[in-house]
């Protein structure tokens, strides 16, 4: 009789240290992949929010240009490639600063 609660006893232990093992991973996931990727959309939403015209600008297809006009009713960005030419991209898929993508670039 006593083998038996013993086993009892030890099987619920089991089901424990397995639920700990679960939150720790679902921890560390937490840690090292979605907070530095949240961390990382709010610095591209706040760069988004802060544009201002004659900023060197890259869109999300990687295009170089310097931004011409915002128009915040449509959210669009007016951005010129090259003189005389001018392209409409939507202000979400503009995400990074130019001058400082090449510094970083030249810096490493």
């Amino acid at each position: 009789m006593t083998t038996i609660v013993l086993q009892a006893a030890g099987q619920g232990g089991g089901s424990m240290t397995f639920l700990v093992m679960m939150i720790a991973i679902f921890a560390i996931m937490w840690f090292f992949m979605i907070r530095p990727q949240q961390k990382r959309q709010k610095e591209i939403r706040n760069f988004q929010n802060s544009l201002r015209e004659g900023m060197n600008v890259i869109t999300g297809g990687g295009i170089y240009g310097t931004v011409k006009r915002i128009d915040l009713a449509a959210n669009k960005v007016d951005v010129e490639i090259a003189r005389g030419v001018v392209i409409s991209v939507d202000k979400g898929y503009v995400f990074a600063d130019a001058a400082a993508s090449q510094t970083a670039g030249a810096n490493s």
